[in-house]
């Protein structure tokens, strides 16, 4: 009876094995796909020093007469306004900077953009820079600071640092959904293509601009409104 103990010990053993084998397999699968989905690296726009990350709006290089650094900042310099745009295009993104502006300063960042147009706001929305303060756009509450500029007004949970003050800002863009975050709330959030947002484009300045929000992927571009502004903190990572 001895041998065939051992037999069976041993048939037990190689069974055991084989199926932690198989489940094991199965968990770097898993491990594989959940990687694969995570976020991608940040890439650094501007962080206090010169990036080759930015260029002038239909332009090939770095627009030096119409932006400068100051104090760890990108500043606008008033007069001729040339926006700055990312040299790569962005679909699904998570985009995070800080911005401030002069006593009833106006900018604005627009995301989705292409250069087909004479200016960026004709193919990109925008997420709202501005002093609401003594700005004539702060009376409306969809052009206020953080609103998707003249479509969507930002709700209750909006807090605005005092002028001259850093605002903390975010946009993220997944599969469509997009959300607009200013000092660490989220003030709104849109679906991409939507009926809703179709209608209000409708009823917008937009509705004779047959390319704005006409792609999902593009630009992001830093506005210059011949006034000043200052943008620091930029980076973007691809999701």
């Amino acid at each position: 009876m001895k041998p065939i103990s051992s037999a069976l010990s041993l048939t037990v053993l190689l069974l055991i094995t084989a199926c932690t084998s198989m489940r094991d397999d199965c968990c770097k699968v898993e491990d594989t796909r959940t990687t694969s989905s995570s976020p991608g690296d940040w890439i650094v726009l501007f962080d206090g020093r010169p990036t080759e990350k930015l260029r002038g709006y239909r332009q090939d290089s770095f627009p030096k007469d119409n932006w400068m650094i100051e104090n760890g900042a990108l500043k606008t310099v008033p007069g001729k306004a040339v926006d700055l745009v990312t040299r790569d295009k962005f679909q699904n993104f998570e985009l995070e900077y800080e911005w401030k502006v002069a006593p009833g300063g106006n900018s604005g960042v627009i995301y989705n953009a292409s250069e087909t147009e004479k200016e960026p706001w004709m193919t990109g929305p925008e997420m709202q820079v501005l002093d609401d303060s003594k700005h004539p756009d702060g009376k409306n509450p969809k052009t206020t600071a953080g609103s998707l500029y003249a479509l969507i007004a930002p709700n209750d949970q909006k807090k605005l640092m005092p002028v001259g003050q850093f605002n903390k800002a975010r946009i993220v863009a997944r599969n469509g959904h997009v959300e607009h975050w200013l000092n660490g709330a989220k003030i709104l959030d849109y679906e991409w293509g939507s009926a809703n947002v179709k209608e209000r484009i409708r009823q917008s300045k937009f509705k004779d601009m047959p390319n704005f929000m006409s792609q999902a992927a593009g630009h992001i571009d830093f506005q210059h409104h011949g006034e000043e502004a200052w943008f620091r903190n930029m980076r973007v990572r691809k999701l």
